[in-house]
């Protein structure tokens, strides 16, 4: 079985995470949909993870630095992943349950403490359980919730995998 050239799949990895991002922003301001708070902090953890994984791609590592990098592509991909499952979630909950609307991001970081910005984000809100977009018969949240899950096991495997020497 031939293994994965590490660099190809940062940079791979990056590509597809820019890809989901633009499509986040086409959905926004070209379709209109305005992101709910927990798309948000998704949109937070997918701009760092095409960080890590477009250095990982251009620096190309070897054992150590590898390491490294993929540690920070899995926390960020794990908080997506949490991030995101909260979302799926709520969109699941009984109309009844489904927390009431707050304010826009704007108004909360003009008026709040940042810790108090940061408990909403986490959160969300009435707003995170809509569903406005779905394909294949998911949610934009649920499709973010299978990529970081996806981003995650390319990290962990990232992690064990031995680079030869060069």
């Amino acid at each position: 079985m031939k293994k994965i050239n590490l660099r190809a799949g940062f940079a791979l990895a990056a590509l597809i995470g820019a890809a989901l991002l633009g499509y986040g922003f086409y959905l926004q301001y070209v379709q209109g949909q305005a992101p709910c708070p927990l798309c948000l902090v998704q949109r937070g953890f997918f701009m760092g993870l095409i960080a890590v994984f477009a250095l990982a791609a251009v620096h190309g590592p070897q054992r150590f630095a590898q390491r490294i990098y993929s540690v920070f592509a899995l926390m960020l991909a794990l908080g997506g992943t949490a991030t995101a499952a909260r979302q799926v979630w709520l969109q699941h909950l009984p109309p009844e349950l489904v927390p009431q609307c707050g304010p826009d991001l704007y108004f909360m970081m003009g008026n709040f403490p940042l810790s108090k910005v940061l408990t909403n984000l986490l959160r969300g809100s009435g707003q995170c359980a809509e569903v406005n977009w779905t394909f294949l018969g998911g949610s934009i949240a649920l499709w973010s919730l299978i990529w970081f899950a996806i981003f995650s096991v390319f990290a962990l495997y990232a992690i064990v995998h031995q680079p030869k020497k060069s």
